[in-house]
């Protein structure tokens, strides 16, 4: 079976993935790149994958013909973020193709007003509603988005982005982090749709309550002054640390070091990977309901907890109800890692994608009960 990926650019939500894909199909499989990652990724200290030996630069001159052979030929093509050029007569030959996309509509249905947007969305996949086309959804709200114009009828599979997950001794790190003070962590850009507000205003109502924490903030961005400016007017900078920004390998170990982390994204966040990685190392996540990855991954007080998307009350209930009950806390950080591990790891996936392709291609049903390739 060959198996051909295309996507703008290799980078750390996809790269275990691919590796394990490389792993299992060797020369069958190729990642093709359609984009130079971008010049401000790699200032930024962005990981630098180009040496992949599965990796076909397609935005290379010398590559383009290669790359429009593998769309045109190979047995398998998921296709991302990627010019339609590529999939255009795979849809024409009804060849074997999923499509690989976050939620459609994040800022709203209004784009279905839209002549011209339902004309695209019509051409592109309601067409092929009944051709070998299927959809892997990069968040929880894919598979009703895509309904709205008819399209992808049962054939919606959850997927998402997938970070490395490393086994460590979640009982010794568990053990280390009990103390009174709960440490309490954020790590996002800065930004409007992120909320950074949302922790600062639980740091007063916290405090107000009586609780020993610390909640530190993580990352830069437009609003970091102003959020700055928030702790001070509520009096909480002596609660509230801002740590600015660490590479991301600090950023995972403290993870291990904190209690509970928070998600306070909105419906913006298309997946979220930080919530895979926090998760992974074994904390007590606290993640909005309308984050991409949030249904996919989390289960309600099993795994993490999960509050109503901008709501500081609920938001507020959340945390409480993880800082009251250490036990509880802790048997629900083990459970998050549990998951990550053995569930949502790139070898899992990329093993069910595997048994998931097979299948389709022999017109054999498979079938997961949850996680990766399972129904969406």
């Amino acid at each position: 079976m060959r198996v051909a990926f295309f996507t703008n650019f290799i980078n750390h939500h996809q790269v275990h993935v691919a590796d394990e894909l490389y792993k299992a199909l060797g020369s069958d499989y190729t990642f093709v790149a359609t984009e130079e990652i971008p010049r401000s990724f790699k200032n930024s200290g962005y990981p630098d994958y180009s040496d992949r030996p599965y990796l076909l630069k397609a935005y290379l001159e010398e590559n383009r013909v290669e790359a429009m052979r593998l769309a045109e030929e190979v047995d398998v093509m998921i296709i991302g973020a990627a010019p339609e050029v590529y999939v255009e007569k795979r849809l024409v030959l009804n060849k074997l193709t999923l499509r690989y996309n976050e939620r459609w509509f994040k800022d709203g249905y209004y784009h279905l007003l839209s002549p011209r947007a339902l004309w695209y969305y019509y051409n592109h996949h309601t067409k092929y509603r009944k051709h070998n086309l299927y959809m892997l959804c990069a968040s929880a709200f894919t598979a009703s988005d895509v309904a709205k114009v008819f399209a992808y009828p049962g054939k919606c599979f959850k997927w998402g982005y997938f970070t490395k997950v490393e086994e460590f001794d979640i009982e010794k790190s568990l053990v280390a982090k009990r103390d009174e003070t709960v440490r309490i962590m954020w790590c996002a850009r800065f930004i409007a749709w992120k909320h950074p507000e949302l922790p600062v205003i639980l740091a007063k109502r916290l405090k107000y309550s009586g609780y020993s924490f610390v909640i530190d903030m993580f990352g830069s961005g437009e609003e970091l002054e102003n959020t700055k400016q928030l702790a001070k007017q509520l009096g909480v900078e002596d609660v509230v640390e801002f740590r600015g920004n660490v590479q991301n390998a600090e950023i995972l170990q403290e993870m291990r070091k904190h209690d509970i982390f928070l998600f306070t994204s909105d419906r913006n966040e298309g997946w979220g990977a930080v919530l895979n990685e926090a998760m992974s190392n074994g904390c007590a996540v606290v993640a909005s309901d309308k984050i991409g990855s949030v249904p996919f991954l989390v289960k309600d007080r099993e795994n993490g907890t999960i509050f109503r998307s901008e709501s500081i009350d609920s938001l507020y209930e959340s945390v409480k109800y993880l800082i009251d009950n250490q036990q509880e806390r802790e048997r629900i950080s083990r459970r998050a890692y549990e998951t990550m591990l053995n569930v949502w790891s790139p070898a899992n996936a990329a093993k069910r994608l595997l048994q998931l392709l097979n299948g389709l291609m022999n017109e054999q049903k498979v079938e997961f009960a949850d996680g990766p390739c399972s129904k969406a």
